[in-house]
C-alpha cells in the first residue's frame, strides 16, 4: 500500500508522518491528577498496543502530572488545551511531548503567540484540531453548513495561522461523526496539505457500533494512503479503543506484531461448539506476546485448508478436532480438550520467542 508523503514530526520517541509506521493513540478517562489510577491506565493501554496517549490538562495540577506520568507510563504524553492558553504554557513546561489546541478557542493570536513561543523553545509539535461539534461559525457561514469543505478549510485555516507565526511541527485532526463528511474531508485536507493527519471519527458511539463507523472511515483512508497516527473513539474503556485501532492497521497491513485470530462464521455444517471456542480464546489470547495468526475453523470444509495457511489452529469435526502447526497436522484432540490443546500450543510459542538468544 502507497501512503501520501507527509512531513515528519516527532512526539516523544515516536515518529509520526514522512514514512513512519501509522501509529495508535488513545486517551485516558482518569482524573490526570490521580496519578497513580493516570499511569495503571496508561500501563494498560501501552499494554494493548497503544503508542501515544492524551490526557485532559483542566487545572495546574493536571499539568504538574505530566512528567511523572510520563516517567512512569512509558509512553509519549499529548496535553489536550481546551480554552485556558496557561494550562498550555504550564504543559510545555512540565514536559509534554505534544499540545492538542484549537488556535480559535485558546483567547486570541497574542495568546496563541506566546503558546507558539515556548512550543518552539521546548521542540514540542502542536496537534490542530476541527471536529464537527466545535467548527467555527464564520466557516458554518462561509460554507454553508458544518461539511467536508468547511471542515478542511477550518484545518487549513488553522495550519496558516501557525505557519505565520513560523511554526511548522504541525500534525491535523480532522473529524466528525458522520464517517463520510469525515472521509472527504481529510481527503481535500491531503490534496492541499502535506501535514501528518491524525484519523478518528468523533463520537462514534458504543463498541457495537463504533469499531463499525470507525474501521470503516479510518480503513478507507489508510487504504487509500491517507493517515499517520489513528484514534478509535468509542463510549468503552479505552483498551477496546486501542484493540480496535490495533486490528484496523493489522486488516490494512498496516501493523504485523501480535496475534491475528480468523475463524469460520458458522453453517449447518459445524459439528463443535465454535462459538464459545472462539469467544474463551480471543479473551485468552488478547495479552499473547507473539507474531502468528491463529485459526479456529468449524468444519472438515475449509477448515483444515484455512488451518494449514496459519502458523497454529485447529479444525474441527463431530466432537473432535485436529490441531495443525506450520500446515502440518499434530494430532485429533478431543472436543472438550481443543482449546486447552490450542492454548498451550500458543503459550510454548510465546515461550519460544521471548527465550534469549544462547548464542548472545
Amino acid at each position: 500500500m502507497k501512503r501520501k508523503p507527509t512531513r515528519r514530526i516527532q512526539v516523544g520517541t515516536v515518529a509520526i508522518g514522512g514514512g513512519a509506521p501509522v501509529s495508535v493513540q488513545s486517551m485516558t478517562n482518569t482524573d490526570t491528577k490521580d496519578i497513580a489510577s493516570t499511569v495503571r491506565q496508561v500501563l494498560a493501554l501501552k499494554d494493548a498496543g497503544c503508542d501515544l496517549i492524551r490526557c485532559a490538562i483542566n487545572d495546574e495540577m493536571d499539568a504538574k502530572a505530566i512528567f511523572s506520568i510520563k516517567e512512569k507510563g512509558g509512553l509519549p504524553l499529548i496535553a489536550d488545551i481546551q480554552f485556558d492558553h496557561r494550562l498550555a504554557l504550564l504543559a510545555l513546561e512540565n514536559g509534554c511531548d505534544c499540545l492538542r489546541i484549537n488556535p480559535g478557542n485558546i483567547g486570541g493570536e497574542e495568546k496563541v503567540r506566546a503558546i507558539v513561543k515556548l512550543a518552539k523553545e521546548t521542540d514540542t509539535p502542536i496537534r490542530v484540531g476541527v471536529n464537527s461539534g466545535s467548527l467555527h461559525q464564520s466557516m458554518i457561514d462561509r460554507y454553508g453548513g458544518v461539511n467536508p469543505m468547511s471542515l478542511a478549510e477550518s484545518a487549513l485555516l488553522q495550519v496558516r495561522q501557525l505557519e505565520e507565526m513560523g511554526f511548522t511541527q504541525i500534525k491535523v485532526a480532522i473529524k466528525s461523526s458522520r464517517v463520510m463528511d469525515t472521509i472527504h474531508a481529510c481527503r481535500l485536507f491531503s490534496q492541499k496539505s502535506d501535514y501528518p493527519l491524525h484519523l478518528g471519527i468523533t463520537e462514534a458511539g458504543p463498541p457495537s457500533t463504533g469499531r463499525i463507523k470507525s474501521a470503516v472511515g479510518i480503513g478507507t483512508l489508510l487504504a487509500e494512503g491517507i493517515g499517520d497516527t489513528i484514534r478509535v473513539s468509542l463510549t468503552a474503556d479505552p483498551v477496546e479503543e486501542v484493540r480496535a485501532g490495533v486490528e484496523i492497521l493489522k486488516a490494512c497491513g498496516l501493523r504485523k506484531e501480535g496475534l491475528e485470530l480468523i475463524s469460520c462464521p458458522t453453517c449447518a455444517r459445524t459439528k463443535i461448539d465454535l462459538l464459545s471456542i472462539v469467544k474463551e480464546a480471543e479473551q485468552q489470547l488478547q495479552n499473547k506476546k507473539v507474531n502468528a495468526t491463529v485459526a479456529i475453523m468449524g468444519c472438515a470444509v475449509n477448515g483444515p485448508g484455512e488451518a494449514r495457511e496459519a502458523d497454529i489452529g485447529i479444525a474441527g469435526g463431530k466432537g473432535e478436532g485436529l490441531l495443525f502447526k506450520k500446515g502440518k497436522i499434530l494430532r485429533k484432540v478431543p472436543e472438550d480438550q481443543l482449546l486447552d490443546a490450542l492454548l498451550q500450543e500458543i503459550a510454548q510459542m510465546e515461550r519460544n520467542t521471548n527465550e534469549p538468544d544462547k548464542c548472545s
